[in-house]
């Protein structure tokens, strides 16, 4: 089924789905697709969209997906639960964060163009037959290969009612660390794209490194169900994690202090340590081993990103600082 056949508010009831997606003819004659998983209650309810593999080298939302898919029985379903594994295909396939074809990062293209390379096809076609029609948007990641995150939930840290709704389900899905990120969300997003449509939004983020591990899986499986159990789509108790970091911050991770020039990177602080201004981060050192360049923190913070892999090339991020919520400085 092509994307632009699909009819979400006339789905079979009381079901579970399963079918491809299709977005673009390939060079090869066949087309690009997206795994599209569906389950659906016998009464009507909330419609809740997640996400998984936007960027192709983050596994988490692929095995969690699959996981809720096989979990969530329809007879105990009020509402939709709409799900895809793998938004970013041809990343995917090479796993890499970007697409291999047209070189772009689905996460910075939203909402797409309808006319336009395979990347921004997959985050037209998602904007307009999915995001469009839910009430509640979940977008799985994590730091893939070449970085390193907490397992954390992020949400819209706003007065409004969609920054209520987003911070209370936040709340409910139960991560460890909660980072709230003030409007206006950097442009291009799947969450900028849901929160331009006033659709309430959360996305996670965790370690990654090229394999999901287990705990990591457990967490955004029991968060999923926990916020389906929060939008009343499910009965019963909420699977509590104690939280240990409540942050706030831009979120963008794009403006990280990045690497001033080429070589092999040593971080010498850990995720979440709390740094000054002025203080040492890390080190760049030439092939020899001496030390080229010392990184320093730019302002107070704690260290929410760090590059994972050594080798760094000039303008590769390195570190990211946020804040606690009571601490905006």
């Amino acid at each position: 089924m092509h994307f632009q056949d699909l009819d979400i508010p006339n789905l079979p009831r009381e079901r579970r789905g399963s079918d491809y997606l299709d977005v673009a003819t390939r060079a090869d004659g066949t087309m690009w697709r997206l795994p599209f998983l569906t389950v659906t209650g016998a009464k009507k309810g909330a419609t809740l969209l997640v996400t998984g593999a936007v960027h192709g080298d983050e596994y988490e939302g692929v095995e969690s997906i699959t996981q809720l898919f096989s979990q969530i029985e329809p007879q105990a379903l009020q509402g939709n639960l709409l799900m895809l594994p793998i938004c970013n295909m041809p990343a995917y396939e090479v796993a890499h964060r970007n697409s291999p074809i047209d070189a772009l990062n689905l996460a910075r293209v939203f909402p797409g163009k309808q006319d336009g390379t395979i990347t921004q096809r997959i985050a037209y076609w998602i904007t307009e037959k999915l995001l469009k029609h839910a009430d509640f948007f979940i977008d799985l990641h994590s730091a893939g290969i070449a970085y390193d995150i907490p397992t954390l939930i992020g949400y819209i840290h706003s007065d409004d009612d969609l920054g209520q709704r987003s911070r209370a389900a936040a709340e409910a899905f139960a991560a460890p660390i909660l980072w709230g990120h003030p409007l206006p969300i950097p442009s291009g997003r799947s969450i900028s794209a849901a929160t331009d449509l006033n659709v309430p939004s959360l996305y996670t983020e965790a370690p990654g490194g090229g394999y999901a591990h287990p705990d990591d899986i457990a967490c955004f499986v029991d968060g999923v169900i926990n916020v389906m159990k929060h939008l009343s789509m499910l009965e019963g108790m909420l699977q509590t994690r104690p939280m240990t970091h409540h942050l706030l911050g831009d979120g963008n991770l794009d403006t990280v202090i990045s690497a001033p020039t080429a070589g092999y990177f040593r971080a010498q602080v850990n995720l979440l340590d709390e740094v000054k201004g002025g203080d040492c981060l890390g080190t760049i050192q030439d092939s020899f081993g001496q030390v080229v360049t010392e990184i320093k923190a730019d302002r107070d913070g704690v260290v929410i990103m760090l590059r994972r892999l050594h080798r760094v090339h000039v303008g590769d991020g390195l570190v990211h600082l946020t804040n606690y919520l009571n601490n905006t400085s």
